[in-house]
């Protein structure tokens, strides 16, 4: 690491490389290398360890098919650097080169510091158009990358490659999922170190949970609008940097702490998937600030729309999109994924807008560049892969419209899930539906019966508590008058508007939560539940909880509800028993029982449901029996309705699941018919068939 008085260090020109982009010390030396088509010069600026005072400024000396690149020896880990890139200022052509304006490296693998929001990190001068052009130095302002200590011990860590049918995922926080956790440390709460804290983890385990989902952990940026409002970016969908950890999630610094946490949860037995954001960066749109792509190559990175191309071309609703079609950014994405996986060793992830990603010049093309080279590629091909299937753009919503190896949330199986407990007349098809997986929408292409991932509740939206407990949002302490969120929650107050300690109300909560956390748990696919959905946690009837780094986010396990919590354990539990969840699609009829699952969909009254069934609005009973093989099968029985009697098929039965019971487990033999209690669902299995 350079000292302050230390000479300039000098480039070694035979040792620099064009092929690896980013900083990459080799033991001996640090090889810098930056993408940009435009740029006619680009300077290296090192800093000393504090990341305040700039140290040397080193045009590198060497470019390569728009690959700037240098190599210093003697420069390695905890080297703290930026750019400066000179082009063309021409806003009209798509150029915002402004070598004032000190630019992070988008291979960044660590990052010092965080942005203080100024206007001289904007290319043009605040207050006038976007076209002026601002002299001030931004680095005083600005974080900057950190060569990184990549060495680790895995001990010979594997991928845990979970099979689908046998995957439950959790989708959480780190900050929200710890921060008031009593069993955490309290320094370590907030950060990867609590995150792999053994109280977190326990509580998976015990849970059957196979997989945590993490909400994005690249680095981001806490928007400046946000931050003047005194809230912040608390979810963390507005990336900065694509290979490093967010800083404040680190709370040693360094991104060993990260391995340290996924090698812990693979212990465990649990994968690790990455929310991850592709489809636009922090920088906005062109009014927005100059931290690292736009002042690389605006017109490489990022769409620029055709009238003129000034204008960010946005079909993410956040300023601007990234142009993935662009064969250096697509590299970039593709070597930020396979770096998670293979040096962070992170078992999937789970793409943030996908449609974006797959949008071509024609709209949106499941065969797009994208997504082909993602099939094709010998490592990602063979993680997790799972697109939230829509975005802002026209012809954006697209589920259903994935190729394998993906899978996609349905927020179909949402709606009518929330829908259907809610008593909404004339569901019966659609909840039929979507407990088989949701074959009208994944039955084709060779596709698997686990390509919908199953949810009634996630990170944006109202927690699955608040559906139960609020009828209209309360988003009044995001500033913005209560106007942002959508109005689609499909929940229902149960009779008391927000908390209550009636215990009627309450009783009533929890049967239905319960009810649907069985629903999703209980369907073909994938089922995935928000962080302290399993305990009850609500966030006072707020459904946009993205500014919200405070108590109203945070999961309050001090109101932990252990009936849920029981719950949850004993749906999982019982799922993977009897492998509810199955590679292929269930039919009608099957010449292979022990692979191809059949349904038949029962009326209480004991006999196969008909036409008119289907279409009886008051309905709101009915029974799914599973048959996998002669002897196997399992009976599950769905009542959004009152108390009622359903008749069973022949045979023996046991009754396994029952959510209007305190202990949802149970063990229970029964034959010819079962009382069903109002908003509940029941789960048996067959013991003999005489």
């Amino acid at each position: 690491m350079l000292k302050r008085n230390d000479g300039p260090p000098q480039f070694d020109l035979f040792a620099a490389r064009a092929d690896v982009l980013g900083a990459e010390f080799d033991g001996n030396g640090t090889n810098f290398a930056l993408f940009s088509e435009h740029a006619t010069r680009i300077e290296l600026c090192l800093f000393d360890p504090s990341g305040l005072t700039e140290l040397h400024r080193l045009d590198l000396p060497a470019m390569e098919g728009g690959i700037w690149f240098g190599y210093l020896p003697g420069v390695g880990p905890g080297q703290v650097y930026g750019y400066r890139v000179h082009g063309p200022y021409a806003p009209e052509e798509g150029h915002r080169f402004n070598p004032n304006k000190l630019l992070l490296d988008p291979y960044a693998r660590q990052i010092k510091g965080e942005i203080a929001w100024n206007d001289a990190l904007f290319g043009y001068v605040i207050g006038e158009d976007d076209t002026s052009f601002d002299t001030r130095d931004s680095a005083p302002f600005m974080p900057k990358a950190v060569v990184a200590d990549t060495d680790f011990d895995w001990d010979a860590d594997n991928a845990l490659r979970t099979r689908w049918q046998d995957s439950f995922i959790y989708e959480a926080h780190v900050k929200g999922l710890t921060k008031l956790h009593p069993d955490v440390p309290e320094h370590y709460r907030g950060t990867f170190a609590g995150l792999a804290d053994e109280a977190i983890v326990s509580h998976l385990k015990a849970l059957g949970v196979s997989a945590i989902e993490l909400m994005p952990v690249h680095a981001f940026v806490n928007d400046r609008h946000l931050v003047e409002k005194g809230l912040t970016n608390y979810w963390g969908y507005s990336t900065l940097a694509f290979f490093a950890p967010h800083a404040p999630y680190l709370h040693s610094g360094q991104i060993r702490e990260l391995k340290q946490a996924i090698r812990k949860f693979h212990a465990a037995g649990i994968e690790v998937i990455l929310d991850v954001v592709f489809n636009h960066t922090a920088e906005g749109s062109e009014l927005g600030p100059t931290l690292s792509f736009r002042g690389i190559d605006n017109a490489c990175y990022y769409l620029l729309s055709e009238e003129n191309r000034r204008h960010s071309f946005d079909t993410t609703g956040t300023g601007n999109t990234l142009n993935v079609a662009h064969p250096m950014v697509m590299r970039l994405v593709l070597d930020s994924l396979r770096y998670w996986v293979q040096a962070m060793h992170v078992d999937g992830f789970r793409f943030d807008l996908a449609s974006t990603l797959g949008r071509e010049a024609q709209g949106f093309e499941r065969d797009g560049a994208f997504f082909t080279a993602l099939r094709q590629d010998p490592v990602l091909s063979s993680v997790k892969l799972i697109a939230e299937p829509w975005d802002v753009g026209e012809g954006g919503y697209q589920v259903g419209g994935y190729r394998w190896p993906f899978r996609e949330w349905n927020d179909k199986f949402r709606d009518n899930t929330r829908a259907f407990w809610r008593k909404d007349p004339g569901l019966l098809p659609e909840i039929s539906q979507r407990l088989v997986g949701s074959p009208l929408q994944f039955n084709h292409s060779h596709r698997p019966a686990t390509s919908s991932v199953n949810f009634v509740a996630a990170h944006d939206g109202f927690t699955l508590w608040d559906t139960v407990s609020y009828l209209e949002k309360r988003n009044e302490a995001n500033g913005e008058n209560g106007q942002d969120g959508h109005d689609h929650n499909l929940s229902d107050h149960m009779g008391v508007e927000g908390e209550t300690d009636d215990p009627e109300v309450v009783g009533a909560r929890i049967r239905r939560v319960r009810a649907m956390l069985a629903t999703v748990l209980l369907s073909q696919g994938i089922p995935m539940i928000l962080a302290g959905d399993e305990l009850g946690n609500s966030q006072s009837g707020n459904n946009n909880a993205y500014c919200q780094n405070n108590e109203l986010s945070w999961i309050d396990w001090s109101k932990a509800r252990p009936e849920l919590q029981k719950a949850v354990a004993a749906l999982s539990a019982f799922r993977a028993e009897v492998s509810i969840s199955k590679a292929r699609f269930t039919v009608a009829e099957t010449d292979e029982p022990e692979i191809q699952p059949t349904a038949e969909w029962l009326h209480p009254r004991g006999r196969q449901m008909t036409e008119q069934d289907w279409q009886d609005g008051s309905l709101r009973c009915m029974g799914l029996n599973i048959c996998a093989g002669e002897k196997e099968s399992v009976l599950i029985v769905l009542n959004a309705g009152d108390d009622c009697r359903f008749v069973l098929p022949k045979g023996q039965w046991e009754l396994r699941i029952d959510t209007a019971s305190d202990d949802v487990a149970c063990r229970k033999k029964v034959a010819r018919q079962i009382d069903v209690s109002w908003q509940s669902v029941l789960a048996l299995k067959l013991l003999d068939t005489r």
